[in-house]
């Protein structure tokens, strides 16, 4: 089991009923990012039109930047990459209204 931090940045608190910031454990001995992104689209939304603002075809939907540790995601191995106890994961949309 990890401990890792989440926040939600640019608004996409809003997918997550106002949710800036958590800490949460996710099980298992070498659990991956994925595992991590279910957990959340599955327990911290609420509104089905919420989900498709975070998921798309099985994964984060474009135009949300992923930081591990402040680091872009796609260095990372992306949904595959394995947690580390402490990890820091940030979810920033980039999609704006105008």
């Amino acid at each position: 089991m990890v401990k890792v931090k989440v926040e939600f940045l640019g608004g996409l608190d809003q997918t997550f009923n106002g949710i800036k910031n958590l800490k949460l454990e996710i099980d298992g001995e070498e659990p991956k990012l994925i595992e991590l992104i279910n957990k959340l689209s599955n327990e911290y939304i609420s509104n089905e039109k919420d989900f498709e603002m975070f998921i798309q075809e099985g994964t984060i939907r474009p135009g949300i930047l992923v930081l591990i540790n402040d680091t872009d995601w796609e260095l990372e191995d992306k949904e595959d990459y394995i947690l580390d106890d402490g990890d820091l994961i940030s979810f920033t949309s980039t999609l704006h209204g105008g």
